[in-house]
């Protein structure tokens, strides 16, 4: 009777001091086995989506977890931003995000969530370059060309994006207030789909990120006319920007930022942050980088917090200049 007594006494002890060790130990702690998903508000086929997968293993390996990849795209990305949101705050969910992120709320008029109080910012991984594509039945050979067409017939050539107010929309967007031009925008639910027509002639031109694209550029099924960066991109050096073709002020690059629902714990922050650093300097993921086309600048938590809310203010401006239409 004793001991039994002894024993009870202990495991109340045990229980009770649970709580404390759940308090300040749990944050991190996660159970042991369990996967790390991360949540992408975005199709497969994207450049976040080609970035997220060639990073996964080093990912999971620096993580300690096996990572799992999850695309739940729609309404511009408003659909998996809000699984990521709703989750738990215990380091088993996380996202990578675009430019899209901080559009939404020039964008979208009842949205159902902070892009920035909702979200715990942990770094931003580095820009895709975006790249203007043509289909095949298009018969400018050049950017000059693009526009004379567009100049020419206002109306006939339309563009393809991954969703109203996208910035892949706005990268098309803006190319037509620097040139002056009209085309009609046809929305799509993501990149992937959006590419397939463009391919097949559906739809006439569209901006895509350049490793979403590469592969189709090299067989020739889309044919690109420039690329919206400020030098050539040692990825497709063959590809020459908008500035060096007269038109200086199409410049516009597509980031992708690591992010947690809200609640993270600074320690949370801090080792996460350390394992995209390891991941993203592995020799494997270094060489998948310079293969899509990416620069990988992977910021501190503070400087993508800053930069998120910095960008923000830039889209709400850019929104407004192009006439976007919030829905």
């Amino acid at each position: 009777m004793v001991k039994f007594t002894m024993r009870r006494r202990q495991a109340l002890i045990a229980l009770a001091a649970a709580p404390a060790a759940f308090g300040c130990g749990m944050t991190w702690a996660q159970p042991a086995g369990q996967p790390i998903r991360f949540i992408l508000p975005v199709s497969a086929g994207s450049g976040v989506d080609a970035i997220a997968r060639a990073a996964s293993n080093a990912l999971g390996q620096a993580l300690g977890h096996t990572v799992v990849i999850e695309n739940q795209p729609g309404a511009g990305g408003v659909i998996g931003t809000q699984a990521l949101i709703r989750s738990a705050p215990d380091g088993l969910t996380l996202s990578m995000v675009s430019n899209n992120h901080v559009i939404y709320p020039s964008v979208i008029k009842s949205l159902p969530f902070d892009p920035i109080g909702d979200i715990t910012p942990i770094t931003i991984i580095g820009a895709s370059p975006l790249v203007l594509v043509v289909s095949p039945n298009v018969p400018a050979k050049d950017l000059r060309e693009f526009a004379a067409l567009l100049k020419a017939d206002p109306g006939k050539y339309n563009f393809a994006s991954a969703g109203n107010g996208t910035i892949l929309h706005l990268a098309a967007e803006l190319f037509k207030d620097v040139t002056g031009t009209f085309s009609t925008h046809i929305p799509y639910r993501g990149t992937g789909p959006m590419v397939a027509d463009i391919m097949s002639g559906q739809v006439d031109w569209g901006v895509v990120a350049l490793p979403a694209i590469r592969g189709q550029i090299e067989s020739g099924r889309v044919r690109a006319l420039c690329v919206a960066t400020p030098n050539r991109v040692a990825a497709a050096p063959q590809i020459p920007t908008a500035v060096e073709q007269g038109f200086a002020h199409y410049v516009v690059e597509g980031w992708v930022a690591a992010v947690g629902p809200k609640g993270l714990s600074a320690d949370q922050v801090k080792r996460l942050h350390d394992a995209f650093v390891t991941a993203f300097s592995t020799p494997e993921v270094k060489d998948a980088m310079a293969k899509q086309g990416n620069f990988i600048t992977l910021s501190t938590p503070e400087a993508a917090l800053s930069h998120f809310k910095s960008e923000m203010v830039k889209y709400a401006g850019l929104v407004k200049k192009a006439g976007v239409v919030p829905q």
